[in-house]
């Protein structure tokens, strides 16, 4: 009961969280020295004088920005997310068309990260102060130094272009399909290269750290395999690290997303998101930045989960 005490707890104290986002993004947005009426306007030359302030009051941006925020704030508990004016078309149906392909390159890039970054992490620390380890942290600052964009790039005109092993366009097919699957590994490793760095640094540091421990001295000395003492029992101790990790490069990854889909022309939120803002379409930034901070608000929660799982000490503490 404790456990599902704290995650309630966890949900509630989100809400004020991603009230406090919603008012600096739409703050900010109605910052900027134009809006979707400006560029409406300047695409149509016939405009006639007078239509810019009738349009403006139609849409309802003649209000002040208070009011403005209360009303998306109304129609968002509603389930409506707005309209979108330069697209045309429902704010909401555009998010929820995009998102599948966001968290399909999310889940690639993480996969990616975890399977590289673990075995790696594990085998760097178990050859400390050998060439393994030290070849390990040249590949880890090299993966957190690595612009994605820069990377992307690379990979587009090595495996795409030169060795052809990719196409180099998005094969515009169902999301699970063969081709597209095999056209989303390129972004894929692109945006979980930064995350793999990150991951496997802290897992050779939270490995080596417990290596010296008591109970490893123990463990060694009852006769078990150097592999059982690795995975059995230094591992789990040091999951715990990566798991806290793993939580806050999730806002990395998502950010990521937004270079890697333009670079590569992936059709996800990050895509739309820089669509939106060129236009300056506020319901769809909006949207999108308020779907991105419940996503990282739940990958902290499902990472204080992990923790009870991992750790009774932690759990007896709920």
């Amino acid at each position: 009961m404790g456990l599902r005490r704290f995650i309630v707890h966890r949900l509630l104290v989100s809400i004020p969280v991603l009230f406090g986002v919603s008012i600096i993004t739409f703050s900010l947005v109605h910052l900027t020295p134009t809006d979707v009426v400006d560029l409406l306007i300047g695409l149509n030359p016939d405009v006639q004088p007078g239509q810019e302030e009738q349009l403006r009051r139609e849409l309802g941006f003649d209000r002040p920005v208070y009011i403005q925020y209360v009303d998306w704030l109304t129609d968002v508990l509603r389930g409506d997310f707005g309209e979108v004016y330069t697209m045309g078309g429902d704010a909401g149906e555009l998010i929820w068309g995009r998102l599948p392909e966001t968290i399909a390159l999310g889940v690639f890039g993480w996969l990616f990260a975890l399977l590289i970054a673990i075995p790696a992490g594990i085998y760097a620390a178990a050859k400390r102060g050998q060439v393994a380890d030290d070849a390990s942290r040249f590949v880890a600052l090299a993966g957190i130094s690595i612009p994605n964009f820069w990377l992307g790039l690379m990979l587009i005109a090595i495996f795409a272009v030169q060795i052809d092993l990719w196409p180099v366009l998005n094969p515009q097919e169902p999301l699970l399909s063969r081709s597209m699957l095999w056209w989303l590994i390129l972004p894929g490793v692109t945006i979980g290269t930064a995350a793999s760095a990150n991951v496997m640094r802290i897992m050779r540091t939270s490995m080596a750290e417990e290596l010296g421990k008591e109970y490893v001295t123990a463990a060694r000395a009852k006769g078990l395999p150097e592999r059982t003492v690795l995975l059995k029992h230094v591992l789990r101790n040091s999951l715990i690290s990566v798991v806290t990790v793993a939580a806050f490069l999730t806002a990395n990854i998502v950010a990521g997303a937004v270079v890697v889909e333009v670079v590569f022309g992936w059709p996800g939120l990050g895509h739309l998101f820089v669509e939106a803002i060129y236009v300056r379409e506020v319901n769809l930034i909006m949207g999108i930045t308020l779907l991105t901070g419940a996503a990282i608000i739940l990958a902290n929660l499902l990472a204080d989960i992990v923790y009870a799982i991992l750790d009774p000490r932690i759990r007896d503490e709920y």
